[in-house]
């Protein structure tokens, strides 16, 4: 009798051992799937003009040739805009895991920047949202002292400071909120505020496995009245091919860089003043 009660109480302990072993795994495969990071919300570092949370990874090497042309309401007279072509070429090298650098040039006003973007929180089970931040120094050297006889060097400066914000929200949609700090030492309109804040939203809807439709809007949130400028609009398609990451865009923007098409974006989409143009992405 003794023999058969110690029999069972080491069945039963053993029963218990076992659901509690069980139920510890399941634990820690629910808390392994929680914190699952998502798939990156964006294929490319920019969604078509606004900055996107992509950062390239440690040791990585983009580059970004970047096409915008002349307006396409000049028609014929510039065979739509190709006649008058802004070309950027940007480098962009992953110094760590989440931080990248980038040196370019642009023709539009002769412009040299310099910048940087780091990823602070990625997108999991418990992460609700993917959240870095970008800003960049930018350097107009088109500006001659014949037109402005005390310039100085710091006048050139303009810079830009973002919050990107962006959530993947399912396979084939994705979100970003960006709000942005635009300094213009020197102004193109004198009524205009050398401080200028704006707040850019962007989206991305997957078409297919290599195929995209992507959208951008920043709203100036202080631009002068009677500004010459406008908000800038942009609509592109992006086309994943291996290596490169090929980008159609229309915008109202013919710059590339922040302070440029935030704060002066030269069309609108209104009167048909809007820029074709293309980014090609490269990552060596």
């Amino acid at each position: 009798m003794k023999n058969v009660f110690f029999i069972a109480l080491l069945a039963c302990l053993y029963s218990n051992s076992f659901y509690a072993q069980e139920d510890l795994l399941n634990e820690l495969e629910q808390e392994a799937e929680e914190t699952h990071f998502q798939q990156p919300a964006f294929k490319a570092m920019k969604i078509g003009n606004l900055q996107s949370t992509k950062v390239a990874g440690k040791g990585d090497l983009y580059m970004y040739v970047s096409h915008r042309f002349g307006t396409l309401k000049d028609g014929l007279t510039t065979f739509f805009g190709f006649d008058n072509a802004n070309t950027k070429i940007q480098l962009v090298y992953g110094v760590l895991d989440g931080v990248q650098v980038s040196a370019s040039r642009e023709s539009l006003r002769k412009t040299y920047a310099v910048s940087a973007k780091a990823r602070f929180l990625s997108q999991s089970g418990k992460m609700p949202f993917t959240l870095a931040g970008y800003t960049t120094v930018n350097i107009n050297t088109e500006l001659r002292k014949e037109r402005f006889p005390f310039l100085k060097f710091e006048d050139r400066l303009s810079y830009a400071g973002q919050l990107l914000i962006s959530r993947r929200v399912n396979n084939s949609i994705s979100l970003e909120l960006a709000p942005t700090y635009i300094r213009q030492n020197l102004v193109l309109e004198p009524q205009q505020e050398h401080d200028q804040y704006a707040i850019g939203v962007g989206g991305r809807v997957k078409l297919s496995k290599r195929m995209s439709i992507n959208l951008d809007y920043v709203y100036h949130l202080n631009r002068y009245e009677n500004s010459i400028y406008s908000n800038p609009l942009t609509f592109g398609l992006d086309i994943e091919t291996g290596g490169h990451v090929f980008q159609l865009l229309f915008s109202n923007a013919q710059s590339t860089n922040e302070p440029g098409f935030i704060s002066n974006a030269e069309g609108d989409w209104g009167d048909g003043n809007v820029y074709f143009g293309f980014n090609i992405v490269r990552v060596f």
